[in-house]
């Protein structure tokens, strides 16, 4: 049956564009199936609704910080001086039919966009999916991750609100922090001494024409080098590195990915309806000489927020101490190493690996997390970090609502922020090590069945059922971490890095504990 519909679609182009072979390879191309898959597909469709709202917001958003006095349907605010840019937001919110609904179906596609990107990521790393021949599609993913931060970061401010204009406030303070640069990085952004009056227009163009038309170019490159490459499957019952076990694009694929586009939209547009968010009226337009109590960004610049608070107040005078060559390590610290380190090991990861263990192979079978566990640990150390640092960029409401003292809080961050990811580190390579220890034991004795039996001899013991052969086979597909034993430096950390660490099919008693 599903051999007709593909031929019969074939067949249909062939008749208008003489394009049967090439329409039938490609309806024929199989996808694997497992439920990790559809990280990717989350971010993938969150970007196609904010493509489209997006679009529907535009034909109302006036980018523009020339002030005009309110006058609008959103009586508290009448008669307050306020920039064009929050006027047409109030106005998109309270006056245009679906606006509010369309405003917050867009913000919330952005924060599950940047979640599904993060989400995926996580999920090719820890399987392995980068490696050779996906190194290029990594670090595409890495650069619209990062692409992806300041698309957030710019659409946040748009609206000239109070909050967005505090959040505004730290990107300047953080680009007047760059040596040399700042100064000149600051009045090219704001068009003159902040808040100027172009920074609204700027982040505009950025926001819906720059970096969205990066992003799809990149998008589209990622899914043609994902489409052109054997699609990586988890280990299995007859899954090697030569074949592809799955479903073809049509029609299996084509209605399960568009079934899961329509629970996407419905997710957001549920999200949209029923849980407010940014609600600009109840902040008012933006003022340099004001902020506002509380005010926190989006989850995804947390880490951020939570490494300018942990940072002491340090700064280096160069040039005999003269104001031109201070350099504010309490603010470029913050903002340049956190986000530096993480995407330049997420860059630099495949290679440096790749270089470590030799591994020279393609590999389009993934790892189980646990049967790797130096990564998984690595992995893990980058999540507590970032996760740290999330967390104490709300150090002030940690405080208020647990009543604790907000020093004690910045001071345990402090710490935290160094011994957390080592203890991350140790716990998650232990916990590894314990996995693969109960796999071993599942492949040698079986499942425990829950029935205890009496030996002839007086001793009692629970029966064992075998495996069934799926189940074996994915823990069977487990493979050795390359060790390589050239060079110094390079077979220790090779030997530290990789080998088998528990022996699969290794007895209980030699197992590492």
């Amino acid at each position: 049956m599903r051999t007709g519909a593909i031929a019969r679609t074939s067949s249909w182009f062939d008749e208008r564009l003489g394009a049967a072979r090439f329409v039938n390879r490609n309806l024929r191309k199989i996808f694997p199936d497992h439920w990790s898959f559809l990280l990717g597909e989350i971010a993938l469709y969150s970007f196609v609704i904010l493509l489209l709202t997006g679009t529907f917001l535009t034909f109302w958003f006036q980018p523009s910080m020339e002030h005009v006095i309110y006058d609008g349907s959103y009586a508290p605010l009448r008669g307050v001086r306020m920039s064009q840019a929050y006027a047409s937001t109030l106005e998109i919110s309270f006056e245009v039919r679906g606006g509010l609904l369309i405003r917050q179906i867009h913000h919330w596609s952005a924060l599950m966009f940047i979640a599904g990107m993060m989400a995926h990521m996580l999920r090719v790393f820890f399987t392995g999916a980068y490696r050779k021949p996906r190194e290029l599609t990594w670090v595409i993913g890495v650069t619209l991750f990062a692409l992806a931060l300041l698309e957030g970061l710019t659409g946040y401010s748009l609206p000239d609100d109070l909050l967005s204009g505090a959040g505004l406030r730290v990107t300047e303070g953080v680009l007047m922090s760059v040596p040399l640069a700042g100064t000149y990085l600051t009045f090219l952004l704001f068009g003159g001494e902040y808040p100027g009056e172009d920074v609204v227009s700027r982040f505009y163009a950025l926001h819906i024409l720059l970096i969205p038309g990066v992003l799809l170019a990149l998008i589209s490159v990622h899914l043609v080098l994902m489409w052109v490459q054997k699609h990586t499957q988890m280990p299995g019952k007859g899954r090697t590195r030569t074949n592809v076990v799955g479903a073809p694009l049509y029609p299996a694929f084509m209605a399960k990915t568009a079934a899961f586009f329509l629970f996407t939209l419905a997710v957001v547009a549920g999200l949209g309806t029923f849980a407010q968010i940014n609600p600009v009226w109840l902040y008012g337009p933006y003022s340099p000489a004001d902020i506002s109590a509380g005010s926190q960004p989006d989850f995804y610049l947390g880490f951020l927020e939570g490494a300018l608070r942990l940072m002491p107040a340090w700064e280096v005078n160069l040039f005999g101490g003269a104001h031109a060559g201070t350099v504010p390590l309490s603010v470029v610290v913050p903002a340049l190493v956190p986000l530096g380190l993480v995407l330049t090991g997420m860059l630099l990861y495949p290679f440096a690996e790749r270089w470590i263990t030799g591994d020279n192979r393609e590999h389009h079978v993934l790892e189980r997390p646990r049967n790797h566990p130096h990564r998984t640990s690595i992995g893990m150390t980058a999540v507590v970090f970032y996760g740290v640092l999330w967390l104490l960029g709300a150090n002030d409401e940690l405080a208020a609502t647990f009543h604790v003292s907000l020093n004690a809080i910045t001071v345990a961050g402090r710490v935290l922020v160094i011994a957390g990811p080592v203890l991350a580190y140790a716990v998650t390579y232990r916990i590894c090590l314990g996995l693969q220890r109960a796999d071993a034991r599942l492949v040698g004795h079986g499942v425990p069945s829950g029935v205890i039996v009496r030996l002839p001899g007086g001793a009692f013991t629970e029966r064992h059922t075998p495996l069934s052969e799926d189940a074996e086979a994915h823990l069977r597909g487990k493979e050795p971490v390359p060790v390589l034993t050239t060079g110094a430096v390079r077979a220790r950390l090779s030997a530290a890095y990789g080998g088998e660490k528990v022996p699969l099919d290794g007895d209980d008693r030699s197992l590492p504990r």
